[in-house]
């Protein structure tokens, strides 16, 4: 999903897309390496997840850049998109896309076409804005599940 998202919305040449690009394929190859290993070494199984989740939290604060620096914003916990998005479990990069479109779209439909004025601007979230806030959804639900196997390991070890 990063892969796609930073294709499609930031620079190419830009640092912030590498770095956003890496800390996912970190985040996802540190989980599979943490489970690799963990047939031979607890102790590696658990640095390595200890890695992944480093990994997928650098890419939260780079999401979370991404909307601070162009003015969208941020959902916050207890948005109902995200509960959404939690309980539609998507399972590919696709499905997400799909949601996002499906979201723009409502909040389109649900956002008055009359000309506003400054005291009543209201424009619905442009597909930037929602991708990023559902990576960070999906992050955040892959940083818990990590932490979760995180003490379970520790305790193991």
């Amino acid at each position: 999903m990063t892969v796609r998202f930073c294709n499609r919305y930031v620079p190419r040449s830009s640092r912030t897309h590498d770095q956003m690009v890496q800390a996912a394929r970190s985040g996802v190859q540190n989980i599979a390496e943490g489970s690799q290993a963990s047939g031979t070494s607890k102790k590696m199984e658990l640095k390595l997840t200890n890695v992944a989740r480093a990994s997928l939290e650098e890419l939260r604060l780079d999401y979370e850049d991404f909307l601070r620096h162009r003015g969208a914003a941020l959902w916050q916990r207890s948005d109902g998109r995200r509960a959404e998005l939690v309980a539609l479990r998507p399972a590919t990069a696709d499905e997400v896309a799909a949601w996002v479109r499906q979201v723009h779209q409502r909040e389109r439909a649900a956002t008055p076409s009359t000309p506003s004025t400054p005291s009543t601007s209201s424009t619905p979230p442009t597909h930037a804005e929602i991708a990023a806030n559902a990576a960070l959804t999906l992050i955040a639900v892959a940083v818990a599940l990590l932490g979760r196997q995180i003490a379970s390991q520790a305790a193991a070890f």
